[in-house]
């Protein structure tokens, strides 16, 4: 499914569970600082290494982990290099929360 997109922190909907949404993304670089008021959020790392930052302190994700964030706790992910992840989380939740800004994205279905 990668294949089929190249754009980074852009996720695509690739399947939905009841009122789920399993979204692949592309991500590098420093994401905006956000959080989700009314949902957790799952992280899962496909290829690379992420690091999601917390106010104090961060978590680091290699190939095969996963994390889950907490709803409203406040979060930035960050990937040095290219990382493929897959996120779950609640049909229509914004990836950037209520933080809003130029990271803001549209989830398509692919």
């Amino acid at each position: 499914m990668f294949e089929k997109f190249s754009d980074q922190w852009s996720p695509k909907i690739i399947a939905q569970l009841n009122n789920y949404h399993f979204k692949l993304a592309r991500i590098e670089g420093d994401f905006t600082w956000h959080d989700h008021k009314d949902t957790d959020e799952v992280f899962i790392v496909l290829e690379g290494q992420l690091r999601i930052d917390f106010r104090d302190g961060s978590v680091t994700l290699n190939e095969g982990e996963m994390a889950v964030v907490h709803k409203g706790v406040e979060h930035k992910p960050f990937a040095a290099k290219e990382c493929k992840i897959l996120l779950i989380e609640p049909a229509g939740t914004v990836n950037t929360g209520d933080a809003g800004g130029e990271q803001t994205a549209d989830a398509v279905w692919i």
